[in-house]
């Protein structure tokens, strides 16, 4: 259908008088869809399309000879200057002066609407993205898929989808476990009980700062003895060893320590891993608030558990025959749907694996009758897709709802050589120091300036700097550049609605309100092909169309009507930047 915008649109004109011209040409091919394109030679008008080349096969007639019988058909149009046929068959047109300069007043009249559509048709879309394991701070990794999965809800609704924005908690599993023991071994170590820290617990100090709340909070009510703790516990093969059986002996002394704190410490010990797993989940949502970030939901993986749909949901490719047992565990045979090879669910002391409870969370997501899934995953996550994609197909779901978008790592660079990601304890760099760094308007935008499966090198000196070659500076300036002529002038802004646009003559002026009125084209494609990027490149080539066009021309003149008419194609320009930029999350400052 034809996507409906709230005033005149030149695209939206010209497709219908084709579908008019369509209807008398073609009456029992009307639902042939209008492509119209912007042609690459300004030369060549301001539309072609090419369907009497797609009318061909049906119609058993030569392209051009249909384009003749099109344009014949076609309505007359007092915005429409002339409609010539080019090459095998395309139909071009050109559009009278007023009909380009319209889009200026479109863009003051709409102000903040202007590009909303209504491509989502109101559809209920679950963009999950970030759902970090809560065991520490975010690293500049999450802040990709952080910045990625915001921009693209915040463009998805603004093409007309009804978005829910979710963040998957995995607060089950071992994970958990290793930050709860990990937490709880630094507590120890601060009544005086020193037990050797497991070099495969959590390292940062962000462990003693949960054991010092501990202490704070309960004294010495969870001290107990290192002979206790210890009990039972493989020793730990010598640090220097890399080897699989060293690693092996470490996870087991791993697994028996925690099996000891739930133990030792009985129904306390779920008040140990609920406080590590709040003050971690705290943190992240504070960091993610911080960088402009919501979400309306935290879907916690444990209630999965609680409600017993991982056990249903086992059950229901069970009675499908999609199970097997084998040595003790039962198996998905994920091989079936294109998985290299089949899929513990669970094991055979009866603990479910991770990608049964994922499993579970898709069929939740399912059941809650969203029209479309968008799963923003690591690009480290290729390999699970097809199991995934698999199990949902088992469960007799339209896999087709489900889209599982990558996000590749993010590289750090500081003075042309790649800067160090991780600290000597371990921990990446945090999204924090990033952003303390950079500051968020860099940070959302440099995340968004490539498509999100390309690797992004992260220019930290470029993202700081204060000229033409950063894109989130030069965009702000052409911003706040406008604010400042606005303020020079003195007038009411109201009355430049009623400019007259016919003074707009000049090359530049009639590129700027050509981009101008690419901008809901930009829109609908970037949510299509689910490309904040596309948004982030057209606000860069805005701004430099207009930077020129400032450096080219003088805006206050004695000509009261000119001024007008300029300034009115300025503010058409800075409401545009607005919009663009409220999309990738990052400020328009009135002054630089």
């Amino acid at each position: 259908g034809i996507i409906l915008r709230m005033t005149f649109d030149s695209r939206e004109h010209i497709t219908g008088l084709l579908q008019v011209a369509l209807a008398s040409v073609a009456p029992e091919h009307t639902e042939t869809p209008i492509h119209l394109e912007r042609p690459k030679q300004a030369s060549h008008g301001d539309f072609a399309t090419n369907l009497p080349m797609q009318l061909a096969r049906a119609l058993k007639q030569a392209p051009r000879a249909i384009a003749e019988r099109i344009v014949s058909a076609l309505p007359a149009s007092p915005l429409v200057s002339e409609v010539s046929i080019a090459g095998a068959g395309f139909i071009n047109f050109a559009l009278q002066a007023d009909a380009k300069t319209r889009v200026v007043n479109t863009v003051l009249t709409q102000a903040g609407d202007f590009g909303r559509s209504t491509l989502g048709q109101n559809a209920k879309v679950l963009v999950e993205f970030v759902s970090a394991n809560p065991t520490g701070p975010l690293h500049v990794g999450h802040g990709r898929g952080a910045a990625y999965g915001a921009s693209l809800s915040d463009l998805l609704a603004f093409a007309g989808w009804d978005v829910t924005r979710e963040y998957y908690v995995n607060d089950a599993g071992r994970q958990m476990d290793i930050l709860a023991i990990s937490t709880w071994i630094r507590y120890l170590d601060q009544h005086g009980v020193s037990i050797d820290y497991p070099p495969n617990g959590y390292q940062g100090d962000y462990v003693r700062d949960m054991a010092r709340q501990l202490t704070n909070a309960h004294g010495d009510k969870y001290v107990r003895s290192h002979v206790a703790v210890l009990e039972g516990t493989p020793g730990l093969p010598d640090a220097s060893r890399g080897d699989d059986e060293a690693k092996t002996q470490r996870e087991l002394h791993l697994d028996a320590l925690i099996a000891n704190g739930k133990k030792l410490l009985a129904e306390d010990w779920p008040y140990v891993h609920q406080h590590a797993l709040s003050e971690q989940l705290a943190d992240g949502r504070d960091d993610l608030d911080g960088f402009g970030v919501d979400f309306q939901n935290w879907f916690s993986e444990n209630s999965l558990f609680d409600t017993g749909l991982v056990a249903r949901c086992l059950e229901k490719l069970d009675a499908a025959g999609h199970i097997y047992e084998q040595n003790g565990a039962r198996w998905f045979r994920s091989t079936d749907f294109g998985d290299e090879k089949d899929r513990v669910v669970q094991r055979d002391n009866g603990l479910y694996t991770y990608f049964a409870s994922d499993i579970a969370y898709h069929l939740n997501k399912y059941e809650r009758g969203f029209d479309r899934m968008i799963n923003i995953w690591g690009a480290d996550h290729h390999g699970y897709i097809p199991r995934v994609k698999g199990a949902v197909q088992a469960l007799a779901l339209d896999p087709a709802k489900l889209d599982i978008a990558l996000v590749q790592f993010a590289v750090l660079y500081r003075n042309g050589e790649k800067a160090s990601m991780s600290t000597r304890s371990g921990d990446y760099v945090t999204l924090r120091s990033l952003r303390a760094e950079v500051g968020d308007d860099a940070c959302r935008f440099f995340y968004v300036l490539r498509k999100a499966d390309q690797h992004l090198d992260f220019d930290l000196d470029l993202a700081k700097s204060q000229s033409a070659d950063n894109p989130v500076y030069y965009i702000q300036y052409a911003h706040a550049r406008i604010c400042s002529l606005m303020a020079q002038w003195n007038g009411a802004e109201a009355d430049l609605k009623d400019a007259d646009l016919a003074l707009l003559t000049n090359p530049r002026e009639a590129a700027l309100t050509a981009f101008l009125g690419r901008f809901p084209e930009v829109i609908d494609s970037a949510a299509r092909d689910l490309a904040p990027h596309q948004v982030a490149f057209y606000l860069r080539d805005l701004a430099a169309e207009f930077h020129g066009y400032y450096n080219a021309e003088r805006m206050l003149l004695d000509d009261a009507e000119l001024t007008c008419a300029r300034l009115a194609l300025s503010v058409a320009v800075r409401q545009v930047i607005r919009n663009g930029m409220t999309l990738l999350g990052v400020s328009c400052p009135e002054s630089m």
